[in-house]
């Protein structure tokens, strides 16, 4: 064999075993679009609210409000003040502003906590010697310095509704199975540009048809977070936080799932937040998701396969776990399909049948999950939705060839380190955004 014959063999293998790997990825996308169409289509018992709990206003348990943060000093005044409306009792509303902070942000939260504090408010500035842990250290530490059943976690750029724990909280009550509940979160800086408008259109995709759709099929499905509410007894059931993943809310997902515990899906109301309007800070953002979830899928795919689970719940908790290996499927499939072509003289009819099936697979599966959630939640113009899904794709390639090496290298064992995402001092409005 020539070693053009074996170069040709070692990358047309590449390119078909990452053509699989999209088809089953993608496979799983179309099960999730066609629940979702039941749910908007289908019997009307899937529509009907969760229920609530009532509970005497006496009676209702005591939230603690956790806000991790590290040098987001343009955004963390408005956290505070939001988070200080919260409509809760008296008394039993409390607030820790987790602060890794190594700029001037600690002096501007310690003055506003004196002052909210000076009038009654429960919050507190909790400070650390290090960074230990990152976000998951962050929460630990809180955890430490209260005592309260329920625990409500926000990012720092997210602006909960004042009505949130009232709509929330007595769901999360009623199902005594369920180990946290996950709100649907908006973006507030959607329209700001075309980069905005992509992730806005993806994230709606995530959590309109993704998140709802993996709860309606009583799928597993992720914390985000931010924008969710636990309880105590779940995360301690669970062994705590830990850092050993960079996606530290997949991996108390999991490990409260293998501790008996489910999550509830919340769409209403939506949480407002921001998504990063540079793409380097979005390949920070996109780059950590994609290596902390091959970190969580070392850690804990084996237990999930292990544990008596019905075949399809530990099924959807694969898909959960592996759908970040589109991006280095991708990234291979691209290259290998390169090099076939230059070593084929430029002679692409050999792979037309298989980049039709892609190129389908793709047309249906971008659309599916991108037009429902923009008719749903009525984002705006036909006109506006078609200039901004053709740019999906593009940007779905940009990230795979981005991240694809670093994912790589965390599947071989190197360790990566948490970066948080750049915050931008946009105001964040709770009214979704509308073009």
């Amino acid at each position: 064999m020539s070693v053009h014959q074996l170069l040709l063999d070692i990358f047309e293998t590449c390119l078909y075993v990452s053509a699989v790997g999209l088809i089953a990825v993608g496979s799983g996308f179309l099960a999730l679009i066609c629940i979702k169409g039941y749910d908007l289509l289908g019997a009307p018992h899937w529509r009907n609210n969760l229920p609530r709990a009532f509970v005497p206003e006496a009676d209702l348990p005591d939230v603690l409000v956790q806000i991790p943060l590290f040098n987001e000093h343009e955004v963390a005044l408005g956290a505070i003040k939001s988070a200080v409306a919260l409509d809760w009792p008296a008394g039993k509303l409390h607030i820790q502003m987790l602060d890794d902070s190594t700029d001037e942000t600690p002096a501007m939260i310690a003055a506003a906590v004196a002052k909210l504090r000076a009038r009654g408010v429960s919050i507190t500035h909790v400070r650390r010697e290090n960074r230990t842990g990152f976000k998951a250290g962050a929460l630990a530490a809180g955890l430490k310095l209260s005592s309260a059943p329920l625990i409500a976690l926000l990012d720092v750029d997210f602006r909960p509704p004042p009505h949130w724990l009232r709509d929330a909280v007595p769901v999360l009550l009623a199902d005594p199975d369920a180990g946290f509940i996950q709100s649907r979160c908006e973006f507030s800086n959607y329209r700001t540009n075309w980069l905005t408008r992509v992730q806005g259109l993806m994230l709606d995709a995530h959590f309109v048809v993704e998140q709802a759709g993996r709860f309606r099929g009583g799928w597993m499905f992720q914390f985000n977070g931010t924008g969710g509410i636990w309880r105590r007894a779940a995360i301690s059931e669970a062994g705590g936080w830990s850092s050993d993943s960079i996606c530290e809310d997949l991996d108390l997902t999991i490990r409260v799932a293998l501790a008996g515990w489910r999550g509830l899906f919340l769409m209403e109301p939506a949480i407002p937040g921001l998504v990063p309007e540079r793409i380097s800070h979005w390949r920070v953002q996109q780059r950590r998701w994609s290596t902390g979830f091959v970190q969580v899928a070392r850690k804990l795919l084996g237990q999930v396969w292990s544990i008596p689970w019905s075949f399809g719940y530990k099924v959807s908790a694969t898909f959960l776990i592996f759908v970040q290996l589109f991006y280095p499927c991708a990234a291979i499939a691209i290259v290998s399909l390169l090099a076939c072509l230059v070593l084929r003289a430029g002679n692409i009819t050999p792979y037309l049948p298989l980049l039709d099936l892609i190129g389908a697979l793709i047309l249906i599966i971008v659309t599916g999950l991108t037009l429902l959630p923009y008719v749903v939640l009525k984002r705006g113009s036909a006109w506006r939705y078609l200039a901004t899904v053709i740019l999906v794709p593009p940007a779905m390639i940009f990230i795979s060839l981005s991240n694809a090496p670093s994912i790589v290298k965390t599947l071989f064992g190197r360790e990566e380190s948490f970066k948080r995402t750049p915050k931008s001092a946009k105001a964040v409005r709770e009214a979704p955004a509308r073009d």
